[in-house]
């Protein structure tokens, strides 16, 4: 198993990967821009964007943390103008791209990925480049939201069969005014004959 081995070997050992990372940071720095392969673009963003926080900060301290990992300032021998003096690229650093970035928390670079290959070996190519002042990223295309679920309205309920009508009374006959007025009386109910005393 292959734990806590983070990052990528690039086919070189320790202190050669750690001179690369020195080299792409100080093209970087001095051109703003560079192409080289996706894999060593991708190793070598966190490494500047380190440096790059440093110099934000802008302090003595910041300043020697980086030359720690930039390498020393060149020596007396060459000439200032030169293009390989370590002390351009730190004062380019410190003065141009560290203020750049003040009002940024990180994010400094960008990789974009090329569709031509390297020759020779056909590697995949990228530009690492620097965000340029008051550009933001390009955010990607917000994924488009999922669809909503399809809601069949449901089948109606089917209508209750009438319930059945109680039949009504039969209606009573009509009555004329007079027989209202003098309604009929009821016939007495009959009365047994009276029965004989016992003798």
């Amino acid at each position: 198993m292959r734990h806590l081995k983070a990052g990528r070997k690039l086919g070189r050992n320790a202190s050669h990967r750690k001179a690369l990372m020195r080299n792409l940071a100080v093209e970087l720095f001095r051109h703003e821009r560079i192409i080289t392969t996706l894999e060593k673009a991708k190793e070598a963003r966190p490494f500047v964007e380190r440096l790059i926080t440093l110099a934000r900060k802008g302090t003595l301290h910041a300043r020697r943390l980086v030359i720690a990992r930039l390498g020393p300032p060149a020596k007396a021998e060459v000439a200032p103008e030169d293009d390989e003096n370590t002390e351009i690229i730190l004062n380019k650093l410190f003065n141009e791209i560290g203020p750049r970035f003040v009002d940024r928390p990180g994010g400094y670079t960008r990789i974009v990925k090329r569709h031509e290959r390297r020759l020779g070996d056909g590697g995949r190519t990228a530009y690492l480049e620097l965000l340029k002042p008051g550009e933001t990223k390009f955010q990607k295309r917000a994924p488009a939201p999922a669809p909503a679920p399809r809601v069949t309205a449901p089948p109606p309920a089917p209508t209750p069969a009438p319930a059945p009508q109680p039949e009504a009374p039969p209606a009573p006959e009509a009555t004329t005014a007079a027989e209202a007025a003098n309604p009929p009386v009821p016939p007495a109910p009959e009365t047994p004959p009276p029965t004989p005393p016992p003798a």
